[in-house]
């Protein structure tokens, strides 16, 4: 059903007038908040944050502002791609709650700029990309793989936004977390398809796989990323490796029991990555 839709009974030959229970409007009242039903989303969202914040070693009411800022920002995304699928139909409900989240999520990254101006840079990437997110969802091309690798990688920008709002610089070392944020949480891209005929094919994924490794590897040589941080991506080929062995079951079983397993290496690399990055005694 459509915001705003009406679903009413037809009256019968015999009765006269319609009882209160004849007649049903499903809506949303346009007052009533939207949020992302995307669950999954805020778990990638928190855990690059966490791993930013850890890299930075420190956390202030800054980064708890940060944190703030970034799931309202989060939120005012998924009315606009609503809006956006709706095509010449506007449904107030979306554009009164997205602006009310872009509203807050932009006085929030305002205010953190005046004391830290790099976090300009971290917002214009996270512009660019909901900008190229909104064309993908308006030509209906949002479920490509380009589309999904570009709003993980947009999501993971948590990581170094979280780093530069307790340091107030941009370094190579938080942009290696981001990179290594991204790969593995894009991952769940390559694995979830192999539950579809249609993208059922390992070849992608395997190939994703070795390409991500690579580039970690690359990372981990250029000093980019520790030993330990490195080899946090390993989970996502353990994953993979499980999925391949068990791939019937893993094509036919519940959702949910997809999700648990999505959680726990998710719950597992985010550990492993803040983890190796802190120091004995954090500040705060």
């Amino acid at each position: 059903m459509g915001e705003g839709s009406e679903v009413r009974s037809q009256p019968t030959g015999n009765s006269k007038q319609p009882t209160p229970n004849s007649k049903r409007i499903m809506t949303t009242k346009w007052y009533r908040p939207t949020f992302s039903p995307e669950q999954g989303i805020l778990l990638i969202l928190l855990g690059s944050f966490v791993t930013g914040a850890a890299l930075a070693q420190t956390w202030t009411y800054t980064t708890t502002l940060a944190l703030i800022c970034a799931f309202f920002a989060l939120q005012a995304e998924h009315p606009l791609v609503v809006q956006i699928k709706q095509r010449r139909s506007w449904k107030p409900r979306f554009l009164l709650w997205g602006g009310v989240y872009g509203s807050i999520a932009a006085a929030i990254a305002f205010w953190l700029s005046l004391e830290h101006p790099a976090v300009l840079w971290i917002c214009a990437m996270a512009f660019i990309a909901l900008i190229l997110d909104s064309i993908a969802v308006w030509k209906q091309k949002q479920k490509s793989i380009a589309n999904e690798l570009l709003g993980f990688a947009a999501i993971c920008l948590c990581c170094p936004f979280a780093y530069v709002v307790n340091t107030g610089e941009i370094s190579l070392a938080a942009i290696g977390m981001w990179l290594l944020n991204t790969l593995f949480f894009s991952s769940a891209i390559f694995t979830m398809k192999l539950r579809k005929k249609k993208t059922s094919s390992l070849l992608p994924g395997s190939i994703y796989h070795a390409f991500a490794s690579l580039v970690i590897i690359v990372l981990y040589w250029c000093n980019w990323l520790s030993p330990v941080t490195a080899l946090a991506f390993a989970l996502a080929i353990v994953k993979l490796g499980l999925i391949c062995s068990q791939l019937k079951w893993y094509q036919t079983t519940r959702f949910g029991f997809i999700a648990r397993l999505e959680t726990y290496f998710a719950l597992t690399f985010i550990a492993i990555a803040s983890i190796s990055v802190l120091p004995a005694h954090l500040q705060v």
